[in-house]
Formats: C-alpha cells, sequence, structure tokens
C-alpha cells in the first residue's frame, strides 16, 4: 500500500519520518533537521539517497536552507479550512492542530447579508447566527473565518451567540444539540476583495484581492446547516494532498 512505510522509497521514508517528528513539535521550527552524514549515518543510506530527503522536506515546505546555517524545519503556510476542521474533530476530537489556536472576535444574531440568505435559503434581513474568529499558529494568522448558522440554531445551541471558543466547535455542538450532522459540503476557492472589518484583523489594506475559501455544510435532511467563508492570512497558501496509489 501507498502509506505503507516499508513500501516507500528509501528517501520518501526517511522525509516522512522526519516531517512527523516536526509536526509533532519533537522538531520545532528553527531547529536544524538531521545532516546529509547523519542520515547517511543513523539510516544506512547513500548519499545520494540522503541529499533527496533534504530535497523533498525543501520541496514539501517543511525545510528551508540558510546560508552559513544549514537546513532548517519549517512548517507549510497552508491553511486548516472548515471542512478539514471537520474530518480533524470527527477522527480525533479537536478540529485544530498541534500549535494552532483560535481568537472568537464577535457572536451573536444579525441580519442576513444578501449572499448569506441565498446561501441558506432565508429572505435577506432575517436574522441568522454569526461567528467570526481569528485562526492563529506559530507563524501567525491563520485565517480570519466567519460562519453563518439558521437564526433557530441560536435556540438549540445558545452557546452559538456567546463571544467564547465552542467545546466541539459549530459542527459538533449542532449534531449533539439539535441531531443535525454534516453529511455533504460544497468547498469554493475564490478571490475576493478584503472588506474592511476583515482588512484591519488581516493587517493589509482594505480592498485589496485575497484568496479564500468557502464552505457550505448541508445535513441528513439536505438543509443547509452552516455557510463559512475564510479569508487566508498575508502569505498563507490552499493545498491538498492526494493518494494516486
Amino acid at each position: 500500500m501507498a502509506d505503507n512505510p516499508q513500501a516507500m522509497a528509501p528517501y520518501k521514508r526517511i522525509a516522512a519520518q522526519i516531517k512527523a517528528r516536526i509536526e509533532s513539535g519533537e522538531i520545532r521550527p528553527g531547529d536544524r533537521i538531521p545532516s546529509v552524514r547523519e542520515i547517511m549515518r543513523d539510516e544506512g543510506v547513500s548519499t545520494a539517497t540522503a541529499t533527496r530527503v533534504a530535497a523533498v522536506l525543501r520541496a514539501e515546505g517543511y525545510a528551508e536552507s540558510v546560508p552559513g546555517i544549514g537546513t532548517l524545519a519549517s512548517l507549510p503556510k497552508k491553511i486548516t479550512a472548515g471542512s478539514d476542521r471537520l474530518q480533524m474533530l470527527r477522527a480525533s476530537g479537536s478540529g485544530y492542530r498541534r500549535g494552532e489556536r483560535a481568537e472568537i472576535l464577535s457572536a451573536g444574531l444579525v441580519p442576513a447579508p444578501e449572499a448569506v440568505a441565498d446561501a441558506l435559503g432565508i429572505e435577506e434581513g432575517v436574522a441568522v447566527v454569526r461567528r467570526r474568529r481569528a485562526y492563529y499558529d506559530d507563524m501567525g494568522l491563520v485565517a480570519l473565518s466567519t460562519s453563518w448558522l439558521p437564526g433557530e440554531l441560536g435556540q438549540v445551541v445558545p452557546e452559538l451567540l456567546i463571544e467564547e471558543p465552542l467545546p466541539r466547535m459549530t459542527f459538533g455542538l449542532v449534531e449533539d444539540r439539535a441531531g443535525r450532522r454534516a453529511v455533504r459540503r460544497r468547498d469554493i476557492v475564490a478571490i475576493r476583495p478584503v472588506p474592511g472589518d476583515i482588512a484591519s484583523v488581516l493587517g493589509i489594506e482594505s480592498g485589496l484581492p485575497a484568496l479564500t475559501m468557502t464552505n457550505l455544510y448541508w445535513d441528513q435532511h439536505d438543509e443547509v446547516t452552516e455557510y463559512a467563508v475564510d479569508f487566508l492570512g498575508p502569505g498563507r497558501e490552499l493545498s491538498a494532498d492526494y493518494a494516486l496509489e
């Protein structure tokens, strides 16, 4: 199988081991990664194989070469989208990657703007739940995320209206309290001008174009439970890994 370490090419297996150590925090960004000589000694591989390890790590954003110092560990500057957080929550009970945290910026009922009303299938101006949070990691701002949910969920799940982190995120609480399990989603990647209230958090000029990820979630009754828009922090990227074998 493709994910079996023993079936990997040696340089891929060693690179995967070092990536796991970086992601676990054993090797922190800025720490030196094992040198070619150390990899040759510890893994019993050739110079060519050991050299390819560092090349793979650099290509995937897990290492960078610093002149006069060597090759240092880093973390890819990628966003964790809402869809990723749902999968992480179901798999591990947490929707955060190691080192991530969220700052809740606002929560409450607001009149639905036109785009939100269209997404949720309601009339414009109807009260909806809006939660806005900023995600951070060791490298700074990951994204500013805004979620809109049907207003009636604010009565069933009153925590949605409180400006505090949720114990099981919006997905988990809506499923636990309202019985509405997210079973389908749509992801939309687009360039959008940054509104003024979001630009101030991102630290950029209002109106400048920015990369966004929009997520729509449907429950088992084919009704929309959440509409979310993430504006990526400066220097961040969207990426996805897929097994092809």
